[in-house]
Formats: C-alpha cells, structure tokens, sequence
C-alpha cells in the first residue's frame, strides 16, 4: 500500500523524514517485522515497544509510528502521534480494508458469559451452514478449528489480522468476546459490529478501571460505537435483569433486543426453568411465541446465555425453531461447568472459569442439583490484579462444604498475599490454604470421598498458568484426573 495513503487515517500528526512509497506490513513486535514495513511502538504492561525501535529498525521497518521522537537513522521516517493504540486501530482497519464491513460481526461484552455466549453463537451459525469465526478467551475459531491467541480482545493489529482472515475464508459471521480492556484501549478500533451483546455486570478489574462506575461505562462503549447511520442494519441485546442495560438502552439509536428471566417486559424471557442431572429444561418466550427448550448445560446462567444468543441471532433474520434445534444439540462449552470426570469415578470433577463473585456463586447454584454429598470447591485469584473483589469471592465460595484458597496466575505476587486477601471473606473454618495451584488440585481430590462433587474455578479452559512472566503448563482437569484415578486405583482401566 501506497504509504501516504495509509498514513491518511492519521489526521493529526508530525512526520520527520521523508516517506517511502509503499510499504508491506504493519508490525508491533520487532521480531515479526519484514522487510518495508512500518513499525507502531506500543506501550504495554511490561514492555514499551519505544525500546524496541531500533531493532525493529534492523529487521526492515521503514516507518516508525511513535509517540516521541527517536534517535533512528535519517533515512527511517518516524510519525509521532498522541497515542500510538489508537494510531494502530486505525491503521490497520485501513491497511486490511476494513474487513469487518464484509461480515456480519457480533460483539459480546459484560463481566460473566461472554465465551458462552459468543460459542452458542457461532456454533448455531456453523450448525445452520453459515460459514462463521469466533474470537475470545479460549482463542480464534475459524470455521471450526481453533488456533491459539492472546488476551480476551486482541490487539487492534491481531483483530484486524483475524477479520480479514476470516473474509478471506469465506465467513459471513464472526463472533467477538469484547472486553473493558479492549473498549477503553482501543484494540476493536475499525470493527464496524452489527449487533452489541450485553450479558451482565459486576465486580470485576477494578485494578485497571479503579470504580464499577468506570467500568460500566467502559462496556457502554460497545453500544455507542455502533455509530449513528441508521441506513445500516444494526441492533443491541440487552439483559433486561441487569440495570446497567438502561443506561446502555440510550447509548445507542438502534432497535433494542431484551432478553432475562425476571423481568416480564423481556422480548426474549426463560420460564418455567427445571435443571436436572446433565439438562436444564424451560421454556422460551419470543415475539413469535413460546417455545420448550432443552439444553445439555447446566444452570440458570445458561438459560440466560441461551437467550441472549437467540436473541442476537433473531434479530439478524434467522428463524426461532431453527436456532432453538441447533441450541438442543450443543454440548457443554470447553471450561465453563464442563464436567472432566469419567462414569467410572465415584467423584463428580468439573472445572469453570468463575473469577468473579458472581461467577462464584452462579457456578455453585448451577451444580447444587448434582450434589449427593460434599462440594468441594478450589478458588484461586490472579496475582497483581483487582485485590478488592478476593475476599468477595472466598464469601460466594463459602457456600460450599469445603474450601481450597489458592492462586491462579500469581505472576509476581506472593502466595501468602493472594490467599491472606481471599481468607477474610471465609464465612466458616472448613477450609484449607495451599499456594500451589497444581498440589491444591491434588489436595481436593485427595480429601474427596465417594459422591462427592469438586468444582476447580478460575482458570476453566486454560492449560497454562503464569508465574512471573511465564506461562507454564497446568491443567486443572488433567492434573485432577490423574490424581482420582491414582487414588481410586484407575490407571489400568
């Protein structure tokens, strides 16, 4: 691309040096940059991508975006903005030519349920024929196969890297989990969504937005960013149990969708709900009548992820009966209530994402009609992030008959402090500190006996776990079906 056409998306800034004509590729790592590309210096949590110019210099980067002047050769053009986030959203919707104008894009955001929902959707697309993509926490699903990636939203580079993938691959709809992080940092600049997805919010990342004020005002930047050109078919889906859906409601001049359970003026509303041993029962209240549903997931908040999907979906054309029957046949969503054990253990093993208090609480509600005796329950938190909501989650966790405090990703920060914080919510004295995660798991199942039920939250689908600035391997379920089939003498069976 020619590079004084690309860099038009730019209207504010100061260049030093003389442009290239053209150039080939954007890069904000130095080590993928190839030859005539144009480097963006991003500033990170732990890296400032400013440091790294001059090697990206050395890899073949030709045009340096930054937000101060460097001391690079003569000959390497430097563009100095404000913000360099926002310089690359913009940059790189206009490098791939706005990919996600040719698709239409669901963007789920809210503090519990966005990969459940996010997954409802795209496999009722794939399951109804329409060639379709996901982005979120477990990764990048295009047209059924899954490829690692980074944080919940990616980068604004890496998201329009995927949308433009996904156009290329034929995708007629792509799914997003969109993050607070993501909204307030600019990573989904350029997605042109044509449906905004709330599904609820509490406590959470308070570390990074410092009030629930901020915090759900940042999720209203989903709905606002849906513009205001109403020739466009747009639409937002709103959880009318939630009240900061209102608030949203006026953020934005297109057709509003509810969907809940309590509130009767919901469009979109699950009575009648009945949960049983590995199916949850309820009926379905639409603008086209009511429907019987029966999902093989577990609990109420599926009931209202379930909603919030055929909602997104109905107000895009597709027909009620038709979401509903590729709805029955979904299985459970990796990591979310996901049950690991085998039939031939005595003990019930699921494994889930909670890391919230809310999320905390939902997972017990949900898997209180499979307990025939104990619940054991394993949280952990992240290290150096929001310690306000620690002791509100080791209270939600409480409600279990046994407790395991440990930690999740401690990075750099204590054991000891991560569990003192969680200990002060413990509503009772059956409960049990152990830092390490891995030996917690082992822990959890040595202590089970027949019929008990182990929940491990916080950590669900990820086969990772970050010490420092690593990731090492770790896997709640694998760890813990090992460690049952050991005690219950298994291992050849």
């Amino acid at each position: 691309m020619q590079a004084t056409q690309l860099l038009q998306c730019l209207p504010i800034k100061k260049i030093i040096g003389t442009l290239p004509e053209n150039i080939k590729d954007i890069a904000i790592d130095s080590r993928s940059v190839q030859p005539k590309s144009i480097f963006v210096c991003i500033k990170g949590y732990t890296v400032d991508g400013h440091d790294y110019a001059q090697k990206a210099v050395d890899n073949g980067a030709i045009i340096v975006v930054t937000e101060r002047q460097l001391d690079l050769e003569d000959h390497i053009a430097q563009v100095i903005v404000k913000d360099t986030n926002r310089a690359l959203g913009l940059l790189a919707a206009k490098f791939f030519d706005y990919p996600s104008k040719d698709i239409t894009m669901f963007g789920v955001t809210g503090t519990n349920g966005k990969t459940s929902v996010a997954t409802m959707i795209e496999n009722i697309l794939l399951g109804l024929g329409v060639r379709s993509a996901m982005k979120g926490t477990i990764g990048f699903n295009l047209n059924g196969i899954l490829y690692a990636s980074g944080n919940t939203t990616s980068d604004a580079l890496s998201t329009q890297q995927m949308i433009f993938r996904a156009r290329a691959e034929g995708c007629r709809g792509m799914v997003m989990e969109v993050s607070s992080h993501g909204l307030v940092l600019g990573r989904v600049a350029g997605v042109d969504f044509d449906v905004a997805i709330f599904t609820n919010l509490t406590h959470d990342h308070l570390d990074f937005h410092g009030t629930m004020e901020n915090y759900g005002n940042a999720k209203g930047l989903l709905f606002s960013q849906l513009g205001q050109d109403l020739e466009k078919d747009k639409h937002a889906v709103l959880n009318a149990d939630d009240p900061w859906s209102e608030k949203y409601a006026g953020l934005t001049p297109f057709p509003i969708w509810t969907y809940g359970l309590k509130n009767e003026d919901a469009m979109f509303r699950g009575i009648n709900c009945q949960y049983h041993d590995h199916m949850t029962y309820f009926d379905m209240v639409t603008p086209d009548g009511t429907f019987p549903v029966q999902l093989h997931l577990l609990g109420e908040f599926n009931v209202y992820n379930a909603l919030a999907a055929t909602a997104a979906l109905y107000c895009k054309g597709y027909p009620i009966k038709d979401i509903i029957e590729q709805l029955e046949a979904m299985g459970p969503v990796k990591g979310r209530m996901q049950q690991v054990s085998t039939k031939d253990l005595p003990i019930n093993i699921f494994v889930d994402y909670a890391h919230t208090p809310d999320a905390i609480e939902k997972a017990i509600t949900a898997a209180m009609p499979y307990k025939k005796n104990k619940m054991i329950f394993l949280i952990g938190t992240g290290g150096n992030r929001d310690k306000s909501k620690r002791p509100d989650m080791a209270k939600e966790a409480s409600r279990a008959d046994y407790v395991i405090l440990t930690t999740d990703d401690p990075r750099y920060e204590e054991y000891e402090s991560i569990m003192n914080d969680l200990e002060k919510g413990m509503q009772h004295d059956r409960y049990k500190c152990i830092g390490d995660r891995a030996e917690a798991v082992r822990y959890a199942v040595e202590i089970a006996e027949p019929g008990d039920m182990i929940i491990f939250a916080g950590k669900g689908h990820e086969d990772y776990q970050i010490i420092g600035n690593t990731k090492y391997p770790h896997s709640d379920g694998d760890i813990a079906l090992e460690a049952a089939k050991r005690k219950f003498d298994m291992t050849n069976k």
